[in-house]
């Protein structure tokens, strides 16, 4: 499952780099540091920036699997990961890529996760890991990935699940309402069920605690400034559509506030780190 663009994967791959919380990171780094080789499934993985931005805190060897119900999305992971690596071999359906001394072969794999969740824990990934993505799939996919985890004691890092925090510049009197009908929206059922929206972050810390984990968590906002408009007009024209689909705010309303020039946003989002006791 990904449900997304391409170009909208790439737009925001340089602002969810830079908004990772790094102490999360590090603490994922440190856990890992005797370490020589892991083994890492990448849920939704998109067009492969969790890779990317996750493979330089990890051990030397890497395997990585990455799953994602768009088999068009993995062939440009494919093309996007032969071009970020300082060396790559391509296969069928997989890569070795050598970057900053780091050897990593990456398998690919088009999954439905709401249905096959457990043919991940097949491949015993040492971390499972995402990006952008517990948002959109239900509080019960949430427990059962947990308890799935604890079986095999494997790691979970996950970054970028969106909150439910927003605040635009300069602020207009229809944002409190358009920001409450989009959070409305995100709980709309994604394919997993109803979806735990901006309420995915404490179910993720509350289900690995509740199987035993230590949980590290931080904010990881979007913090987007005059750079990044592209990204800001993209991500207003998107809530806009989004909120129409709730039909609970005027039309009138809608088209006035996307219309409105924005030189600043601020989007809220949460890192989770969940350590196998």
């Amino acid at each position: 499952m990904s449900g997304f663009s391409p170009e909208w994967l790439a737009l925001r791959e340089p602002v969810d780099r830079r908004s990772r919380n790094a102490a999360v990171a590090r603490s994922l780094s440190s856990y890992l540091e005797t370490e020589t080789s892991i083994s890492v499934v990448d849920l939704g993985s998109g067009t492969g920036a969790n890779l990317r931005a996750t493979a330089p805190l990890l051990p030397q060897r890497q395997h990585w699997t990455l799953f994602d119900y768009d088999a068009d999305l993995l062939t440009v992971a494919k093309r996007e990961l032969a071009a970020w690596a300082d060396n790559c071999a391509l296969s069928a359906n997989g890569a070795v890529l050598k970057k900053s001394g780091r050897h990593i072969t990456v398998e690919f794999r088009t999954v439905d996760l709401a249905r096959e969740l457990d043919s991940v824990f097949g491949f015993k990934p040492d971390l499972v890991t995402a990006s952008a993505f517990f948002d959109l799939v239900s509080a019960e996919f949430i427990q059962r990935l947990a308890m799935a985890a604890a079986r095999y004691h494997a790691i979970f890092y996950t970054v970028l699940t969106y909150n439910g925090a927003q605040h635009w510049m300069p602020r207009l009197a229809g944002d409190d309402g358009m920001i409450s009908a989009f959070n409305r929206h995100q709980t709309i059922d994604k394919g997993f069920g109803p979806a735990a929206g901006p309420e995915a972050p404490g179910h993720l810390a509350d289900e690995f605690w509740r199987v035993g984990y230590r949980v590290v968590e931080g904010e990881s906002p979007w913090e987007l400034a005059s750079a990044d408009r592209s990204l800001t007009e993209q991500l207003a024209a998107g809530m806009a559509a989004a909120v129409a689909e709730t039909n609970t705010i005027d039309p009138r309303v809608i088209a006035d506030w996307v219309a409105s020039a924005r030189t600043d946003a601020s989007v809220g989002h949460i890192d989770t780190l969940a350590l196998p006791a």
